[in-house]
């Protein structure tokens, strides 16, 4: 790469870092011809913008995945419902309070309740495990993540006591998203379950894959967009992995390196946001969990899951469950965000995003 491009990408992110955005075709430049200068530049930049906002704060959520059943067939996923190797499990609600109350003991003020799109958790029995883990813990977060479901559904667990939804949009462009879900899936539908969400006055997370098959740099700018304009609160974002018994289990993986730029951008874009440092983004390479806060994350979500279930919840090859990623090492993961020179807050972490 020249000189110049490489001068023009660190004005490109200088300028992302004084107005917030870019042009489109800005932020396709800005990718498509990154390099280490324009890397550290928006790892600086990304890194003054979340410490000004949250300061060295790491704010933990404990993610407790009750159910690997899921009624969907996504291409890329382990518990995709055509897996016949994936061994299915659910937990009983008296396993999950006993899960929370483990993480309360720990410090764990967020619990993210994460499954597949379980028929058998109807509304009923979804409303009965919110009000009993709010009843327990009326200071906490709770978190849900077990994606779409009717606008009526959203409004009964957001008034069960339900905080924040996470709901990945996955890609913003419909043509990629139909080459990533099969035809029962919509696009149209997954957004508007977003839109719901946000209208009934959840705290809403989205997020993407980077360098799923298909994906183009170009789809990854209207992913940029897409979340510039809808302003979630949390943005999880985290590198394609494929998984052995799935449709896509020849394809290559995404990269820690895109990701973590991605990471930076985002954080310039859209300050306030809560962004993780993804389990995807650990596996995929050692120490990217590291990687990603030095790049503007302030989140990270270790697994308060029973030990016994974590090798399950297998989204995709090589999952990590163990070390810093497992809640009850809490001290390890003290230790890992001290050795860079932050502080594992003791803290539900609401974002700041003000819409």
């Amino acid at each position: 790469m020249s000189l110049e491009r490489e001068k023009r990408t660190v004005r490109l992110a200088e300028k992302l870092a004084r107005e917030g955005d870019l042009s489109d075709g800005e932020l396709l430049e800005l990718i498509r011809d990154r390099n280490e200068a324009s890397a550290r530049c928006l790892r600086r930049l990304a890194g003054e913008a979340r410490d000004r906002v949250y300061g060295k704060k790491i704010y933990i959520r404990g993610l407790i995945e009750f159910t690997n059943y899921c009624r969907n067939n996504c291409f890329y996923c382990g518990i995709r419902r055509g897996n016949e190797k994936a061994v299915r499990y659910r937990l009983k609600e008296e396993e999950i309070l006993e899960c929370c109350r483990e993480g309360f003991e720990l410090g764990f003020r967020t619990f993210v309740l994460q499954g597949g799109e379980d028929p058998w958790y109807n509304d009923e029995r979804l409303e009965h495990l919110v009000r009993a883990v709010r009843r327990e813990f009326p200071d906490c977060a709770i978190t849900l993540s077990v994606g779409e479901r009717s606008r009526e559904s959203y409004e009964r667990l957001f008034a069960a006591g339900v905080d924040r939804y996470l709901l990945r949009h996955e890609t913003a462009v419909k043509s990629h998203y139909e080459m990533l879900h099969p035809a029962e899936m919509s696009f149209d539908h997954r957004m508007q379950c977003l839109r719901d969400l946000k209208d009934i006055g959840y705290q809403t997370g989205c997020g993407m894959m980077v360098q799923s098959p298909g994906q183009t740099e170009e789809d990854l700018v209207a992913d940029l967009r897409f979340m510039k304009e809808f302003r979630p609160h949390m943005i999880g974002i985290g590198p394609f992995l494929s998984h052995k018994d799935t449709p896509f289990k020849e394809e290559k993986s995404g990269t820690a390196e895109l990701t973590v730029y991605l990471l930076s951008i985002i954080r310039l874009m859209l300050p306030e946001v809560l962004l993780p440092a993804t389990t995807a983004l650990g596996t995929a390479e050692e120490g990217g969990r590291k990687l990603g806060v030095l790049a503007g994350a302030n989140v990270v979500m270790p697994n308060l899951s029973p030990a016994g279930v974590r090798k399950k919840y297998m989204l995709y090859d090589n999952k990590l469950s163990g070390g810093s990623e497992a809640a009850e090492h809490l001290d390890l993961l003290r230790e890992e965000m001290g050795s860079i020179g932050f502080e594992v807050a003791v803290d539900r972490g609401d974002s700041r995003m003000d819409g």
